[in-house]
């Protein structure tokens, strides 16, 4: 027999008495209104507002809960609106009481605290609808059952920064997600991540608000420039936003009283066909009338992030409330095929590693069968790099989560922590590594085993190490310079394996000091060295007698921050300035005039020659990244990075797979991955930490020149007292699971001292 309300009541008020406490005031509301609800014919739903409740009503609430589903009550919904009281373990206790009879839950109180909201993850809820806005989520992890809900909102997570790999996998029903005014930015693990959403039709990351002059002072006083304490305070619509669409206008208003004001979209054409570019720049369109946009996250702000949205989310619907229709989606293949890379090497489709080692063993044996004439033979059309760039985007396909390892370092006896500033991997051992340290220290290590080799201590003669710089024809020996002036060379070989107290000059050479330095750089026979810093001059130096040979005077018009040297020429080399120019310099002609010029926009920041030589990439502040042919000059690519419009983004840039690829690290940003030959976007990468205070900063980075698709990043967050680290990053080895106890490590601090 069904219980009616009127009995529900009735146990309710004796459960109380039984209990010794008085009824609750709001739950007694909530039976009447839900009993009106019934005699009005509309659904009968019981809202429980847990701003209202005590510790003490939570045992005859409870026993009310045990009646819900033999009763009239069609729908229960749970609501958190501002600061309770009430313990977080009797709120989700009372939430897992209602069970199936489970509608909404709307939840932004953020003191319920991590607890509360990993035991959501963990255990799943029943409800159809779930809010959790100002929660303290920082990467998204839902392991439960939400085998029932249909509508996620996230909005105002100010923590949240990414996904798991897996978190959306236990939502098969989810169709409907918001992430408004998060700090979730890449593009690549955010799409990855809802790919596992096989119902999710609409999306929000901001919202598009429609509105002319008529409405304008209500929007600036009830919507721009809230922050999110503001939105916890106050309650009223006013502090509401609006999600919703004229395809979908039930969803959130029938769940979210508040936000049911239909936001009108744009114009259309008798086709239906006029596109959301379009509506925006409209010249023809009333000019007191345009949209603008509400809450959005760093995301929003990736360059053409709706199109590539669209494009890799074929299902969608409704992207920020805005519909999504034929036109937009022929826009954004477009756009996504001029601007990205779905996978390296301009492969289309994914394929896995197993088919292509077949496919290798199949064409390996039919090449032993025509080897009586005695050529080499590979699949028509393709070069011997064929199945190697194969495996590398098969194995980058299915690796959108890269495995990032702050290295630790194994052979210290003494009690101390490095502050690495620069580093360089070894021309020709691929195990090696040198790093120079904030404190002067050069240190040599195994990065492959972490194990120190050689340590060298600054005795006092050295401050921050800018320079480094491997000989190639005497591996074992590498030049080091610092900010203070000092310049070495060392032999690896005659330096002690471990740290230690005792001090010695280890047999190095020391040349004269070059003020200020920023860089230094040996040529391709091991002959000569250069040096740049914060000067206008470039140092020229003989290896074999120590001495230095010149000083190259003004070359440019401001202080030099990069000199390079050719990989095969040595005598070219190339300078960057804060000048804005990009110089290149033959010595065979005493470097008077450059043999040419190119100029950024704004100062460069560093300089560096493909591995052929074949190109120069020139980086800039603020994501300026041009390739020029270094045979004259001509500019051969600028890569489609868009800037921040900050004079602080210094901006880095070195090659990686040979010259195939490029990686650009800048100030508060990820690391980019671009194709050197068209400038395509392949990947993006996020540095992420615990308890991030503040931003990430890219201080240098070097492509493996021994591993394809693998890189080292020294990385810096800027929170005071935190250490910078060595971060490798390995793309062909996928591991959410992996990384997750290494990123949460990652907390160095930032340096903003020049030097590549």
């Amino acid at each position: 027999m069904v219980i009616d309300i009127e009995t529900l009541e009735d146990r309710y008020i004796d459960s109380c008495r039984r209990h010794d406490v008085f009824p609750n005031s709001s739950i007694l509301s909530s039976l009447f209104k839900a009993e009106v609800k019934k005699s009005n014919h509309e659904l009968c739903s019981l809202e429980i507002l847990i701003d209202d409740l005590k510790d003490a009503d939570i045992a005859p609430l409870f026993d009310l809960c045990m009646n819900f589903d033999a009763s009239e009550i069609e729908a229960v919904d749970v609501r958190n609106e501002s600061s309770c009281v009430l313990n977080g373990e009797y709120a989700l206790s009372l939430m897992r009481a209602i069970n199936q009879k489970l509608r909404v839950v709307h939840l932004q109180d953020p003191s319920f605290g991590k607890d509360f909201l990993r035991d959501i993850s963990q255990r799943g809820l029943a409800c159809q609808v779930l809010t959790l806005r100002c929660s303290r989520f920082r990467k998204l992890n839902f392991m439960g059952e939400f085998m029932h809900i249909h509508t996620l909102n996230l909005d105002f997570s100010s923590s949240l920064t990414s996904f798991q790999e897996d978190c959306f996998n236990c939502m098969p029903n989810l169709m409907r997600l918001s992430m408004c005014d998060t700090r979730i930015t890449n593009l690549w693990t955010t799409v990855a991540a809802l790919s596992k959403l096989p119902s999710l039709i609409e999306l929000r990351f901001q919202y598009w608000q429609y509105c002319n002059d008529a409405v304008t002072s209500f929007i600036s006083s009830s919507v721009i420039n809230h922050d999110v304490q503001s939105m916890v305070e106050d309650s009223s619509d006013d502090s509401e936003v609006d999600f919703t669409s004229r395809h979908h206008k039930y969803w959130l208003s029938d769940v979210f009283p508040g936000w049911s004001s239909e936001v009108p979209l744009q114009n259309e054409n008798e086709d239906g066909e006029e596109s959301l570019q379009a509506a925006f720049t409209d010249s023809n369109a009333d000019v007191s009338m345009k949209y603008m946009s509400r809450h959005a996250s760093p995301i929003c702000y990736e360059k053409h992030y709706r199109e590539f949205m669209i494009a890799s989310l074929p299902n969608l619907k409704n992207l920020d409330n805005m519909p999504i229709r034929k036109i937009d989606k022929e826009r954004a293949t477009g756009i996504f095929s001029q601007y990205f890379e779905y996978l390296p090497y301009k492969w289309k489709h994914k394929e896995s590693v197993v088919s292509i080692l077949q496919k290798r063993e199949i064409k390996s044996v039919h090449n032993k069968v025509q080897s009586s004439k005695h050529r080499l033979s590979y699949p028509s059309g393709k070069s011997q790099y064929f199945y190697s760039r194969s495996l590398s985007a098969a194995k980058l396909g299915s690796s959108t989560w890269p495995i990032l390892h702050p290295l630790s370092f194994v052979g210290c006896e003494l009690d101390k922590g490095f502050h690495p500033r620069q580093f360089e991997y070894h021309p020709s051992d691929s195990s090696l590594m040198v790093f120079g340290t904030l404190d002067g220290e050069v240190v040599v290590i195994n990065h492959e085993t972490e194990h120190i080799l050689s340590y060298i201590p600054s005795l006092g003669a050295m401050n921050s190490v800018l320079g480094l710089c491997w000989l190639k024809k005497y591996p074992s020996k590498l030049i080091a310079g610092s900010d203070n002036g000092s310049l070495k060379l060392y032999d690896i070989y005659h330096i002690p394996r471990k740290v230690t107290g005792l001090h010695g000059n280890f047999g190095c050479v020391t040349f004269d000091e070059f003020d200020q330095l920023t860089s230094v750089h040996v040529n391709s026979m091991d002959e000569l060295f250069l040096a740049s810093g914060y000067s206008r001059n470039v140092a020229l130096y003989d290896i074999n007698s120590g001495k230095r040979l010149q000083v190259f005077t003004d070359m440019h018009r401001g202080h030099i921050n990069v000199v390079k040297f050719a990989n095969h020429s040595p005598s070219i080399f190339a300078t960057s300035s804060f000048d804005h120019d990009v110089k290149m310099w033959d010595l065979r002609q005493k470097p008077i005039h450059p043999c040419f010029t190119v100029s950024s926009s704004r100062g460069n920041v560093m300089v560096c020659f493909s591995p052929d030589d074949q190109y120069i990439l020139a980086s800039a502040v603020d994501n300026e990244v041009r390739q020029y042919l270094a045979v004259d000059g001509r500019l051969h690519l600028v890569f489609d990075i868009a800037p921040t419009d900050s004079s602080q983004n210094y901006t880095r840039s070195y090659y990686m797979n040979g010259r195939d690829y490029i990686i650009s690290g800048s100030c508060d940003e990820h690391i980019r991955i671009c194709c050197a030959q068209t400038g395509r976007r392949l990947r993006d990468i996020s540095l992420e930490g615990r308890n991030l205070g503040s931003s990430v900063f890219v201080q240098s980075l070097r492509g493996d020149p021994f591993r394809d698709f693998n890189m080292s990043v020294l990385a810096a967050y800027m929170r005071p007292g935190s250490k910078s680290k060595i971060v490798k990053i390995n793309l062909l080895a996928s591991s959410d699971h992996a990384n997750k106890d290494d990123s949460d490590d990652l907390r160095p601090c930032p340096f903003h001292s020049m030097g590549g």
